[in-house]
């Protein structure tokens, strides 16, 4: 049901739990980059016509940025950072609910700046003045197997105050899907953003909620920055990642955490019900949250020492917002035994501002 107070969503989710660590977009959802006729980058990066960048492999498109590093063409994807051998960020940081979080109002000193509820009639396409699309298949960069389309089949409203983003396979076995993205529509330089939505898990699917640098078409990934609030791998339901990707740390070495949701194995995941994931971004300085439970936090100092001469911090400047679901890929595994279609729901996206504008 929908919540139509941020305090008293906050309020009720306050106990829920956890820490976060992220996967980065370099593999996330798309790390093949935002594709599409004004497309960011995805995370995991192919490159799109005016695309941003996004962690990831990198996949040059039709007509796309290029991203990090040249990867698997994608339609009219943008590029992305292509992803390493090593070791999996989702594995890093991994920790459990936080002790210490505040019991007073998250929403203390912040100023609602935009916001989508998502209350529009069944079948409504997302508002086209907060949200283009990425659009495209090709892989992505990371070998995914949708393709972003644009029809109210793969996103629309759902009636009951949620945007639903729903992976289809059809007879042939392809897949399609949905990327939205608020690129030329909506920017914000610091400040919270969050989320309040239901996940899909299961083998092969790839949700995530993430921002790109908004100066993006003329500054590539992993440049223009990247920042992923929720980036769920399929196959680890209980998990969350939180990832920075900047010059010297991205693709499969970002800054990164994972929020392990408390659980029994075979208990309820994050899929079984609707849960919040935020970042709240100020002047050197990126907190991550689940369910307003902080879990993960990040600062210049924590630039790797061997990360390269030009590794420098490149959250200072205005970020948009992308929000798909990815079927595939190198990062969540293939669709094995998972039942179509798969269905993300999304009650909220709500972003504030603090008066002294990040500082």
């Amino acid at each position: 049901m929908k919540r139509r107070s941020a305090f008293s969503a906050y309020a009720a989710l306050l106990l829920t739990l956890g820490t976060l660590g992220c996967f980065s977009n370099a593999a996330h959802n798309n790390p093949t980059g935002t594709a599409g006729a004004t497309g960011g980058a995805g995370v995991g990066g192919g490159a799109g016509a005016t695309g941003s960048a996004g962690s990831g492999s990198a996949g040059a498109a039709t007509t796309g940025t290029a991203g990090g590093s040249p990867g698997t063409a994608g339609v009219t994807g943008t590029a992305g950072n292509a992803p390493g051998t090593a070791g999996d960020p989702m594995d890093a940081g991994a920790v459990g609910p936080d002790a210490d979080a505040p019991g007073g109002d998250p929403l203390a000193g912040w100023t609602l700046s935009w916001s989508d509820e998502f209350n529009g009639a069944m079948g409504t396409k997302p508002d086209p003045a907060n949200w283009g699309y990425d659009i495209g298949g090709g892989g992505w960069g990371v070998s995914q197997l949708q393709v972003y389309t644009n029809t109210a089949a793969n996103a629309s409203m759902d009636g009951n105050g949620n945007l639903q983003i729903v992976a289809i396979k059809d007879a042939q076995g392809n897949f399609t899907s949905a990327r939205l993205k608020t690129q030329t529509k909506f920017q914000q330089a610091y400040g919270r953003f969050e989320i309040r939505a239901k996940v899909v898990t299961g083998n092969g699917m790839w949700p995530a909620f993430w921002m790109l640098g908004a100066d993006y078409n003329g500054n590539n990934w992993p440049q223009c920055g990247e920042i992923d609030i929720m980036e769920v791998r399929g196959t680890r339901p209980y998990n969350n990642g939180g990832s920075l990707h900047g010059p010297g740390y991205s693709g499969m070495h970002p800054l990164t955490g994972t929020y392990v949701l408390p659980h029994v194995d075979g208990g309820p995941s994050l899929s079984d019900d609707f849960h919040t994931y935020a970042v709240e971004w100020e002047t050197g300085v990126v907190r991550f949250y689940v369910d307003d439970n902080l879990f993960e936090t990040h600062t210049p100092a924590d630039i790797p020492a061997d990360a390269g001469a030009g590794a420098k911090w490149v959250y200072d400047h205005p970020f948009f917002i992308l929000l798909n679901v990815a079927v595939g890929g190198t990062y969540p595994g293939p669709p094995t035994g998972t039942t179509f279609p798969q269905t993300m729901l999304v009650d909220y996206i709500r972003v504030y501002s603090r008066a002294d504008g990040g500082n």
